[in-house]
């Protein structure tokens, strides 16, 4: 699941993280500009078990937090893996 946070909403995502069942999941959080989308927003991506994705889905909602729709969850998801995978290869290539 992955949420769009606006810029003046931006330390939402610290109150977002430290509940202690969504702080046990798996969270990455990347900046528009990183992924190179338009807009002034971070999006944050949760993974883990379904307990703590509706706990995140809940909170979000709270936090002013928007929920993304799953085309463009997918596309934010395939940057977010894409540079992931950038990252990995060159991990890769320092320790050859």
């Amino acid at each position: 699941m992955i949420f769009e946070v606006k810029s003046e909403n931006i330390g939402n995502i610290n109150k977002l993280i430290k509940d202690d069942l969504v702080s046990r999941q798996s969270i990455l959080t990347r900046d528009s500009s990183s992924l190179n989308v338009k807009g002034d927003a971070s999006y944050v991506k949760v993974e883990g078990s379904p307990e703590g994705i509706k706990r995140a889905e809940e909170l979000a909602k709270e936090f002013d937090m928007k929920k993304l729709d799953d085309k463009k969850a997918k596309e934010i998801n395939e940057k977010i893996e894409s540079q992931e995978d950038s990252a990995a290869s060159g991990m890769g290539m320092i320790f050859d």
